[in-house]
Formats: structure tokens, C-alpha cells, sequence
């Protein structure tokens, strides 16, 4: 499988690891993985694949730990638009197939699993590849878990905002892909788009800005994800976005230093599983 990224601290020993969380992000054509220390709250690796045929399972057969057990954790986000947040006093376990199929209709190739956000007081139902969900279940047992990548997101937004954070507007442009986060005091708003150019992604976002009543001219907006600083979709975005700003990586934890080769902004949500 080809490699896009890998940076591994020195520390990092995969033949222990149950010293250690493992973070996979999963989207069609890539997986991202992050790996931190539980002891020192530190992240200690950090890589990037481009999947070929057989996907993740395939992957792991040639990679030199993922395929390994006894980890401590074990957490994989899976990205797509097949999801839906309900408020959590109206959830009922066994309900995930109904409330999904109100928007998505799941595939024969497709399960159905629910997340908790307790601190939002929501769940996220989502669809997800089955194989992709048995192979985590066959490879890491009860250690593996499973959510959508916007649980990542909202739960790494919450650690990085203070109590008294202001309503803000939070992107996160992925694989031809746009999320976009709405959060004040309570979530007002979270949404996936297929995206495919930069004016696709100016478009939601003024879009959604008009529609809650946000003002491109005062109200500051925060971006991570995948985009370079001269990227077009960030240029266009500061063309009718006065407030524009990349994000930070997720705070309450540490950094190899081996990781300062990629931009703060970049991987947010599969860093910010460590909170989920």
C-alpha cells in the first residue's frame, strides 16, 4: 500500500502495545492512523495510507502493528454522509435502523451502529461497512470501537473551546467532503456535503452562515483539515470570509516532536478520538 505519511517517535515500542491507543480514520481510497501513549498522554505516531483493493483488512496484513492485539484502546471513525444526531432523551436502543433510514437508506454491505455523546447529550447513528466493522471486531475484539468521524470532530471541538466560548462556525474539508460544525452553547448544527472545488466549499459555507443567522463580516470562522495554506479553497474562502482562521491541534495533550513536520490544522479528527 502506498505511503503518504509516517512519523513515528523514537519512544513508540509497538511490541507493548497495551501502552498505547490506537486511531484509525477510514475514508474510501485512505486510512489515517495516530497512536498515543496512555501514561504520558502523548502522541507518538502518526501516518497516512492510500488503500488499494482488500481496503483496510489488506492493509493491515502488510503493516507491522496494526494487525496486532492487546492494545489498551482501539477507536475507528469511518467518514461518509450516512449519519444522523438525535437528542439522546428521544434515542432507544434498536432504534439506530429507523432513525437512519429517514435520510439513508443503509445497503446489504452496510451495518448500523449508534455513538453517546454525553456532554452534548446526543447520539450519532451511522452507517458503516460491514466488513470493515468485523474486521474490527476479529482483530481487536472488545477494545475496538466504532463511531463516525463527526463524533470525532464535535468531541475535539468541545475539549478546545471554554465555557464561554461564542457561537462559532467550524470546517473541516476532507476527501471530497465538507464538514461543517455550528456550536454556541448547546450544537445548533452539523452537516456533511460532497464537495469536489473550492467554490463547493465557499458555497456551503456561506450557505449555512446565512441560514443561522452567522455574518461572514463579524463572525469568525475556524478550518481544519485537508487544505494547504495557499490552498484555493482557502483563498476563496478569506475572498468573502473576513474571520478566517486555521485551528489548532486538539489541547489536554502532548506531541511528539516528530509530528511538528505537519500543519496544526491537519488531521484534527483523528487526533481528536483521543476525546471520544
Amino acid at each position: 500500500m502506498p505511503t503518504l505519511l509516517r512519523l513515528r517517535d523514537e519512544t513508540f515500542d509497538p511490541a507493548n502495545p497495551g501502552a498505547y491507543n490506537l486511531y484509525l480514520l477510514a475514508s474510501p481510497g485512505r486510512l489515517c492512523l495516530a497512536v498515543a501513549d496512555v501514561e504520558r498522554r502523548k502522541f507518538v505516531a502518526l501516518e497516512e495510507y492510500q488503500l488499494t483493493t482488500g481496503g483496510v483488512p489488506a492493509l493491515a496484513e502488510q503493516h507491522d502493528f496494526l494487525s496486532l492485539r492487546g492494545w489498551n484502546a482501539v477507536r475507528l471513525a469511518v467518514t461518509g454522509r450516512a449519519f444522523t444526531l438525535l437528542p439522546s432523551p428521544l434515542f432507544r436502543a434498536g432504534d439506530e435502523l429507523a432513525a437512519l433510514r429517514l435520510h439513508h437508506t443503509p445497503t446489504p454491505t452496510e451495518t448500523v451502529r449508534h455513538t453517546t455523546h454525553p456532554g452534548l447529550e446526543l447520539v450519532n447513528v451511522f452507517a458503516a461497512d460491514a466488513a470493515l466493522a468485523d474486521w474490527l471486531t476479529a482483530t481487536y475484539g472488545a477494545t475496538g470501537r466504532m463511531l463516525h468521524h463527526t463524533s470525532a470532530l464535535l468531541a475535539g471541538i468541545v475539549n478546545q473551546r471554554g465555557a464561554a466560548s461564542p457561537r462559532r462556525l467550524y470546517l473541516n474539508p476532507g476527501p471530497q467532503e465538507l464538514t461543517l460544525v455550528v456550536l454556541g452553547q448547546h450544537l445548533e448544527y452539523c452537516n456533511v456535503f460532497a464537495c469536489t472545488t473550492a467554490e463547493d466549499v465557499v458555497y456551503y459555507t456561506i450557505l449555512v452562515m446565512q441560514e443561522l443567522g452567522l455574518d461572514p463580516e463579524q463572525d469568525e470562522v475556524t478550518v481544519w483539515g485537508e487544505l494547504m495554506p495557499d490552498s484555493a479553497v482557502f483563498s476563496l474562502l478569506r475572498t468573502y470570509i473576513r474571520n478566517v482562521r486555521f485551528g489548532f491541534r486538539p489541547g489536554n495533550v502532548q506531541y511528539s516532536y516528530r509530528l511538528n513536520d505537519v500543519f496544526e490544522y491537519r488531521y484534527f479528527d483523528l487526533l481528536s478520538l483521543h476525546f471520544a
